[in-house]
């Protein structure tokens, strides 16, 4: 499927289609990276691609791991709603008790959060040296993409272990005003409204973000803060673009993210 075709970056993005494919591979890439890293699935639900030079490992559809089948059919139900320029935010969530009816603790959570520009290429404000008119090349979204994807390997290798008997879910969010009502993407249903308690005290971490003329990716980690111990410091200092990770005080830089 072309779930698992290799992330090839063209010399230039020069049309959304080109530029939603490379969303889709490297939302595929990142999550099969977290989810192995993390020891969800068992080696035989993955297959191995490269990123450029990178090796990675992608998720597969595995008949002796319905998991992994799932969360394949998840993604593509995924990738129809980003299509549809309607997602602004599948969230990947581990959580391992359901304490009543509806009402989970969550352990851990990953969220996946989709910006798209509607008219044409997306300027890039971020930066504080170039000039604003300056529109994003394809070696920035290459180099980007391959900073985003190193970043999850420090931050998953570091962090201690999930408890054994967690449950994956995802959640998609919706832009409202562009998505009809009646919406919902293969194998996704109306969700009820549950209660999400945070087991222990959550870190919140801005693990990075890839532009592309058309599209903006953006990922953010929350965890329980004693699974931090054995991270680096120095891979959360604030700053420059080698510095991997961020620690965001509260998760309320994103106005758009409290609706």
């Amino acid at each position: 499927s072309n779930f698992q075709s290799a992330v090839v970056f063209p010399n230039k993005i020069s049309n959304e289609q080109q530029s939603l494919m490379l969303v889709k591979r490297l939302l595929a890439v990142a999550v099969s990276c977290i989810t192995y890293l993390r020891g969800i699935f068992p080696e035989s639900a993955y297959g191995t691609r490269y990123m450029d030079d990178v090796c990675v490992k992608i998720l597969r559809e595995d008949k002796n791991c319905p998991g992994s089948t799932q969360l394949v059919k998840w993604m593509l139900g995924c990738y129809d709603a980003l299509q549809k320029k309607y997602v602004s935010l599948p969230v990947l969530f581990s959580y391992f008790k359901c304490i009543e009816m509806f009402i989970y603790t969550i352990t851990e959570c990953y969220h996946f959060k989709f910006k798209y520009t509607h008219n044409g290429p997306l300027l890039d404000f971020s930066s504080k040296n170039t000039r604003n008119d300056s529109t994003i090349t394809c070696a920035d979204t290459k180099k980007a993409s391959i900073l985003l994807i190193r970043k999850i390997y420090v931050l998953m290798q570091n962090l201690s272990p999930l408890p054994n008997d967690v449950c994956l879910t995802m959640k998609l969010f919706y832009y409202d005003e562009v998505t009809p009502s009646d919406y919902q993407p293969p194998g996704f249903k109306e969700g009820e409204c549950e209660g999400m308690i945070f087991e222990g005290e959550p870190m919140y971490l801005n693990v990075g973000e890839v532009p592309t003329p058309f599209h903006m990716l953006k990922v953010k980690v929350t965890t329980e803060k004693q699974r931090m111990e054995n991270v680096d410091k120095s891979i959360l200092k604030h700053g420059e673009a080698n510095v991997p990770l961020q620690v965001l005080k509260v998760d309320r830089d994103d106005p758009e993210e409290n609706r």
